[in-house]
């Protein structure tokens, strides 16, 4: 399932020695991958980027006990950042999110089961030091 971001088509921030840099193609976005490649540190720096922007909102595993169904219900106009998106995630859930037409995701995650989704949603961090520093971008998974 592709349809264009509605929320934010770029989302860039810096944090110390690293940089963010992702480029949304898709309304949802799934980002894939082993442990360890940085995943969920580039979540960390997004969720520090939600105290300024109101157009982020991110859940992780210290939300499991929370309805995610119902934050996610009553959000409009948000790039909804969820990591440990296997957790966190009932079939409920993701069935919504691929209907949902009033916010934009980044789901960092292994199992895109019930999100609909198509390769054109999967993609892959990629990290590549320059200097002293490390920029994660986005790539298509496979």
């Amino acid at each position: 399932m592709k349809s264009n971001p509605i929320v934010m088509d770029h989302f860039y921030t810096t944090h110390s020695s690293f940089i963010v840099d992702f480029k949304f193609a898709n309304n949802i976005t799934i980002l894939m991958g082993d442990s360890g490649t940085g995943k969920t540190a580039a979540f960390s720096f997004i969720r520090e980027c939600m105290a300024v922007n109101p157009k982020i909102l991110c859940l992780n595993y210290l939300d499991y006990q929370k309805n995610v169904k119902e934050i996610i219900g009553q959000a409009t106009g948000k790039l909804i950042v969820i990591d440990n998106a296997d957790i966190l995630l009932d079939d409920e859930t993701r069935k919504y999110i691929s209907l949902d037409d009033k916010n934009q995701y980044l789901i960092i995650g292994r199992n895109p089961k019930n999100l609909f989704a198509t390769k054109e949603n999967l993609f892959e961090l990629v990290s590549e030091k320059i200097g002293e520093q490390t920029r994660f971008t986005i790539q298509e998974y496979l």
